[in-house]
Formats: structure tokens, sequence, C-alpha cells
């Protein structure tokens, strides 16, 4: 059975960051292979990673549905557009040692989609079960979650950073999960970018008034700035690092 992981945050949180690292230390601690997917519309997934992105799978998703429109189809003759997606499918899986990446790319453009949404779940759900695990990071909306286009989710991890609307917002990120009844099993809060790796009383507060469960805290790290600034992979961080040490501990207690 594959266990399923899904991250979310309002933009600006460091969710991404966190999805990366926490896709390293699954295969650094030997929990391959994995798939990650990237269901985020602004995607750089593959940026944390280190990796090059291939095509979208929303790029595919638009190319097909637009093929059935044009005279003259990409889809050659005899050849249906379930098996041309799993021929296009194919080329937008990134391979990397004990992990794969997709990407989810930019959200569908005018018309009806239902059965090109379809295919989509129909390659999603093949591809998946092949994985011990399947980690995804996604917008704050959830929208490839609540339309079914992604497997259903074990675990989600609400991202905030030490602010309060931060944390309103991952609240309001929790209220959606219970009124789109999406029977996640376990919904936590990490708070990202804390000085010191501390919460003041009043985030304290406003975590419990959110009725949130808090899975752990991590530091303000200066070595992820000069790295982004750097545009150096962030999973190259040092294994020492107060950031990757903390999330660390996190993962442990989480107990998937």
């Amino acid at each position: 059975m594959t266990y399923s992981i899904a991250l979310a945050g309002k933009g600006g949180t460091g969710k991404t960051t966190v999805c990366g690292l926490f896709l390293d230390y699954l295969v650094k601690t030997g929990k391959g292979p994995i798939l990650a997917v990237d269901a985020d519309a602004n995607s750089n997934l593959n940026e944390v990673l280190g990796v090059e992105k291939q095509v979208s799978l929303g790029d595919i998703r638009e190319e097909i549905a637009q093929a059935e429109l044009a005279e003259n189809s990409p889809i050659p003759p005899g050849m249906s557009k379930q098996e041309y997606a799993d021929f296009r499918f194919a080329s937008a899986l990134v391979e990397e040692d004990n992990y794969d990446l997709l990407v989810m790319g930019r959200s569908q453009g005018k018309g009806c989609y239902c059965s090109v949404n379809d295919v989509l779940r129909e390659q999603l759900n093949k591809y998946y079960q092949n994985y011990k695990y399947l980690v995804v990071d996604n917008e704050a909306g959830l929208e490839h979650i609540s339309r079914g286009i992604l497997p259903p989710v074990d675990l989600i991890l609400l991202i905030s950073d030490c602010s309060r609307r931060g944390i309103q917002a991952a609240g309001r990120i929790a209220e959606m999960i219970n009124e789109l009844d999406l029977q996640v099993k376990k919904v936590f809060l990490i708070v990202n970018r804390a000085p010191g790796g501390e919460l003041d009383g009043g985030i304290q507060e406003e975590i419990a008034a959110r009725k949130l469960t808090l899975a752990g805290v991590l530091p303000q790290d200066d070595l992820v700035y000069q790295y982004d600034l750097a545009g150096k992979p962030l999973i190259k961080l040092p294994e020492d690092s107060p950031v990757k040490r903390a999330l660390g501990d996190i993962i442990k207690k989480l107990e998937f």
C-alpha cells in the first residue's frame, strides 16, 4: 500500500522548501521508492531538489484537450486518447535515485476538461501504486485533491510561517479539509522560520484557537536564505543544519 502525504499552506511560508527537505529525508533514510508530485500552480519543487523540470501534466492535459478540436491532431491515426496519454505521460516523469518527480503544471484553460481530467486521474493512479510513498506539494486550495485527480491522502501537513496570518491561513485550510470531507487520516501543523526555533505565547494561542495539532517547529535557518540566493538546491544543505535536524525530529515523531 502506498502511503500518501500532502503538504499545503499559503504562498511564502516555505512550503515547497519543507516538501523538498521532507522528500530528501525519506530518500536518505531508505524509504524509497517515492513519487513526488508538484501540484502547486507556482511549481518550483524541482529547483529545491536540483532537477530539470520536464513537460508538465497540465501541458499534456491541454495538448490532449486541444487535439480533439484541431484539424491536424498530434494524436496519430489509430491511437486512442488513452494510448497517447500513456505515451506522453512517460516523458513527464523525471526519474532520480529512489524517487521520481511529476509536475502538475498550470491550471486548465477554457472549455470542458472533464474527460481529460479523468485521463490524468487514471495515469496518476497507475503511477503511484508502484511506490512506497507519494509526497505532494499542494497549493493552499487543495484543488487537485478536492477534484479527486490525486489519490486519497493519508497525512496532510499544513505549513505556516511564524505569524498569526500564517496560522490563520493554516486554520482555514484545515476547515476546508473538513468541509470537503476528504477523509484524511491525520492533519498536522508545522511552523516554519521560527526565531530560535521557539514560538511566542501569541502564536501558541492562535494555534489553540484554530484547533490545530502542532507536529513541530522549524527554526529560522540563514543557510536556507544563502543557498536560495546562490541558486543551490536546498537538499544540499549540510545534514547538521538546524532546519534539517529539526525536520528529521518531526518526521520521526509522526510515525507513519
